[in-house]
């Protein structure tokens, strides 16, 4: 069936700013979907309110709406636009609920809207519990015991006729918001208040806990003649009980027998076919009973979720782009596998390698929250990685965790003992299968593991495989008694060189690297092509493996590198890893500008990162995609392979920062700014050392390595006092505190988290105006893309303040004063790219906090602000192609525009939300307002300094 020609202008519904069970996979689907729309001549309309997304740049849609997520704004674009269709499956759970608010209010009808790729009947009869529970009944698949609850009395009498342990799953959340499990009877009440309040219609399904079962994930997409197509089956490495976002999963299923394999399939299939109008993206959720293999259904997503974004990294599939193409009416059969494009997008993806999803969480951020893990999300982000085997995925993805991990290792100097292991193995926590690991190497039983975790044995054996080689390498004791069996052994099961060095006596991960290196064993790298190989593609997606010789010397390193090279001046961009709380999506953004800049400039762009939410990861925004740990030794062998013109350090936060010291030591020309200049900025002694030879005020400080150095400087310096590490992002543990006590406690803490770490202690401005700046310098010319104030008083994080730009409220020789030390500050560092300048002012004197010398957290918001294609001029100024003065540049911006920071507190119910210096905020919203009488903003404005604590 061709497309529907009837349809020329499609809404599509973003998901807003980034929150725990929300993150940037959104991003990613929401801005293939435009992109594939507009491929067939589709004028795109978006909605999202979250400036630090590609999916609301001016290169994705035709209009981008930076608007609340709200039936006004939906009703103000309506208004202001003819729209035939709109499309509310790449924008979660926000857009699904959105568009169902809307088509109550009977808006859709009144403006003649479709809407395409759902219908609300098939949204209810998903997302609502009873009416899903319902039609599974009808179909004749299988569910857990439930029943719905409306109000508490409901609920505790279902809760009683069912049985402890339950679920509760309140109707139309996401990432299992006010869900969980209860085990005691007074938990019962509370848990029930909690879940009624976080569904919006007021509805839980209590249901019975299925403890132990496996947890299975499919996704699938159909078209509108009932087409079905199974892309990836995702197994849970964690059972039942812990929600599926804080799950380590795995793709292809390992443990899954055929006969249930099928079975779930069939289910699946046929589940997606009874949906109703459905054309589109799909995510089934299977428990199976691992004795009998009996299934039931848990639930189905109808649109593009988290798991549809990991499904499209593992096999190269891109679902969400093939899910539009669907929506306007194409079926599968007509569309080509974009990546092999000899065969139709009705073609099942095969992988001939293994993929590992770990969680990535941030629990440090919050005081006191609960880190047992269970049916309500907690994670903020997450890693991908890809290996030939299961081992070798598994420790590549707790490399890529950027925890301290060299692989599946230990992760802190506590050693348990075996029965304080198993203790704490009852409860889920984040670290379990680092725990696991200590345990089965202190002797604890697989039979006893299996009993405490329900983790399927497999798993259990795999991980024994790693601690018996660690006890190989061990026995091995200096690196010249590991053989060239040995050493390949290591590799291939995904040991790290500094893991390998850990084992063996007085030896550092670059021995290992050159002693291998010499016994010829080196990374090759292998594509990722929907197809096991079985037909050509050319998709230039790879990851690195062992594997032992293929044929002779002459033809083996032909047969085994995939990754061909090409005669062409090469540029890689460093990714940022991880989403986490400081460094986030905003970071990609800066990457995928930086990676089509280089394009445009005529080199070979090369992107290495290891997070699957993101745009940046997408098979055909780079010229060449590494999707590998953010890991020195994994970045090393790409630029010995590759051997680059240069590699951007600036655009991927303090991750890819950090690593510049190590290429600058390697000889690597970091491209922009150097080394050193980057090391006058992060470095405090030398920084301030700078800022008194330009004259420039800062607040007094001082360093140290002992709490006995610490009270000695914050004496001199003079309380109160500013404790942080140095070389951190998001203000990670930092403290203001007013005496010697608070700074020892502050110490101890921080030399015991973070050992050999620089302490820096600067005298706190108390009671000071904050404001930044972002510029722009060459070499020669400073541009100051935007100055922006603080709404919240100094002493809460830049991250979680108000900003507004430009200023409304510093006096105008206070501006001049910063923007004529911004200029001193970026041409004393020979800044050739992107820098951001904090301020503290205080009785009308400017003191400068500290200068970033990389895209910041605000480089996404001002460009958005301003219309101003930013990330753009700044490559192409970092690779020396242009300078600031080729460029015209004309700031749109009527009135001021507010980053509004968004918090994720509701997940972590009894941690304190009063705001300081260490940041909480999980992502950021944009609001224009025409001047300060707006009535949003005067409200704001006066509630200031409620969130202020020490």
């Amino acid at each position: 069936m061709p497309r529907d020609n009837s349809i020329k202008t499609v809404l599509i519904i973003g998901s807003g700013p980034i929150i725990i069970g929300q993150a940037c996979e959104f991003d990613y689907s929401g801005s293939q979907a435009a992109r594939s729309l507009r491929e067939e001549g589709i004028k795109v309309i978006l909605i999202n309110s979250n400036p630090a997304t590609i999916m609301t740049d001016p290169i994705v849609a035709d209009r981008v709406y930076l608007l609340p997520l709200t039936v006004e704004s939906i009703e103000q674009i309506l208004e202001e636009n003819e729209i035939d269709a709109v499309l509310p499956t790449m924008g979660g759970q926000t857009a699904l609920n959105l568009a169902k608010e809307v088509d109550e209010l009977g808006i859709w009808e009144q403006h003649q809207v479709r809407l395409i790729g759902v219908d609300i009947k098939a949204i209810d009869k998903a997302e609502d519990r009873e009416q899903f529970r319902q039609w599974m009944l009808e179909l004749g698949v299988p569910v857990a015991q439930a029943r719905i609850a409306n109000s508490l009395l409901e609920g505790k009498e279902t809760a009683q006729h069912i049985g402890l342990p339950i679920v509760l799953r309140p109707s139309f959340t996401l990432g299992g918001t006010g869900g969980g499990l209860v085990f005691k009877k007074e938990e019962l009440e509370p848990a029930l208040e909690r879940a009624l309040t976080a569904s919006p219609i007021h509805e839980v399904l209590v249901e019975k806990a299925v403890m132990g079962w496996k947890e299975f994930e499919l996704e699938l997409l159909r078209d509108a003649a009932d087409n079905v197509v199974i892309i990836c089956t995702v197994e849970n490495f964690d059972p039942m009980g812990i929600h599926t976002g804080d799950s380590i999963t795995v793709a292809p299923a390992m443990t899954l027998s055929d006969t249930a394999f099928q079975l779930m399939r069939n289910t699946a299939q046929k589940m997606m076919r009874d949906l109703g109008n459905f054309a589109g993206g799909c995510n089934v959720q299977f428990a199976l009973n691992p004795e009998t293999e009996e299934i039931i259904a848990i639930e189905i997503n109808p649109r593009v979720s988290r798991s549809s974004a990991l499904a499209s990294k593992a096999t190269g599939y891109p679902i969400a782009k093939i899910a539009a193409k669907l929506a306007i009416g194409y079926t599968l059969d007509e569309l080509k596998n974009p990546i092999i494009q000899t065969t139709s997008a009705f073609f099942e993806p095969a992988l001939d390698y293994v993929i590992v999803k770990m969680p990535r969480w941030n629990f440090d951020k919050f005081k006191g929250a609960d880190d047992t893990l269970g049916f309500q999300m907690k994670s903020v982000g997450e890693v991908m990685a890809i290996g030939r085997t299961f081992p070798e995925a598994l420790q590549k993805a707790c490399q890529s965790l950027e925890n301290n991990a060299t692989g599946l290792s230990h992760i802190s100097s506590s050693r348990l003992k075996p029965e304080d292991l198993m203790e704490t193995l009852k409860r889920p926590q984040w670290d379990r299968i680092f725990r696991i690991k200590e345990a089965i190497a202190a002797g604890v039983s697989i039979k006893t593991l299996r009993e405490l975790t329900q983790i399927d044995r497999w798993f259990l054996y795999q991980i024994q495989d790693i601690v018996n080689l660690e006890d190989k390498l061990r026995q091995a004791k200096h690196l010249d008694n590991i053989d060239t069996e040995l050493m390949w052994e290591a590799k291939e099961m995904g040991f790290s060189d500094e893991q390998i060095a850990d084992q063996v006596r007085d030896c550092s991960a670059e021995e290992v690297y050159e002693y291998r290196k010499k016994l010829g064993i080196t990374r090759v790298y292998k594509m990722v092509d929907t197809c096991s190989a079985e037909f050509e593609a050319k998709t230039p997606y790879f990851y690195s493996t062992f594997e032992k010789k293929a044929l002779d010397e002459n033809t083996e390193n032909i047969l085994q590198n995939e990754s061909r090279l090409q005669n062409k001046k090469k540029i890689v961009v460093l990714g940022s890893g991880p989403n986490r709380i400081g460094q986030g999506i905003e970071f990609d953004y800066c990457c995928t500008h930086g990676l089509l800049a280089a394009k445009e400039c005529g080199y070979e762009a090369i992107m290495v990162n290891c997070n699957p939410e993101t745009v940046s990861t997408d098979f055909d925004i780079a010229d060449k995609l590494y999707f590998e740990p953010v890991y020195w030794e994994y970045l090393w062998e790409i630029i010995e392979h590759e051997k680059p013109h240069g590699v951007i350090v600036q655009l991927g936060g303090q991750t890819a920062l950090k690593l510049a010291q190590r290429l600058h030591e390697k000889g690597v020309r970091i491209i922009g700014t150097s080394f050193d200049n980057m090391d006058i900025a992060e470095d405090r002694g030398r920084f301030s050392d700078m800022l008194k030879a330009l004259d420039i005020p800062y607040p007094r400080y001082g360093t140290a390595f002992t709490t006995d150095e610490a009270i000695e400087v914050a004496n001199k310096v003079g309380y109160p006092v500013l404790v942080r590490p140095s070389y951190v992002l998001g203000g990670q543990r930092m403290r203001i505190v007013i005496n010697d006590d608070e700074l020892e406690k502050s110490v101890l803490s921080l030399l015991k988290h973070l050992p050999g770490n620089k302490i820096l202690i600067d005298h706190f401005l108390d009671r000071c105006q904050e404001a930044e700046i972002d510029a722009i310098c060459d070499g020669d010319d400073v541009h100051i893309m935007g100055i922006m104030e603080h709404i919240e008083p100094a002493g809460i994080h830049s991250g979680d303040s108000h900003s507004v730009l430009p200023v409304f409220n510093l006096p105008p020789l206070v501006v001049d004063e910063m923007v004529e030390t911004a200029r001193k500050i970026a041409l004393a560092l020979n800044i050739r790219g992107l820098i951001n300048i904090q301020y503290a002012i205080k009785d009308g004197k400017v003191y400068v906090i500290e200068a970033n010398p990389r895209a910041s957290r605000t480089t996404p918001f001002i460009a958005k602000a301003y219309g101003v294609p930013y990330l753009n001029i700044a490559t192409k100024v970092m690779l020396g192609e242009n300078k600031l003065k080729d460029f015209k540049v004309v700031q749109k911006l009527d009135g001021f525009a507010v980053k509004e920071p968004v918090f994720s507190f509701n997940k972590f119910p009894n941690v304190n939300k009063e705001l300081g210096p260490e940041m909480k905020s999980t992502g950021e919203a944009i609001r224009f307002i025409k001047n300060l009488r707006d009535p949003w903003f005067r409200t704001l404005y006066k509630e200031r300094s409620m969130h202020l604590s020490r």
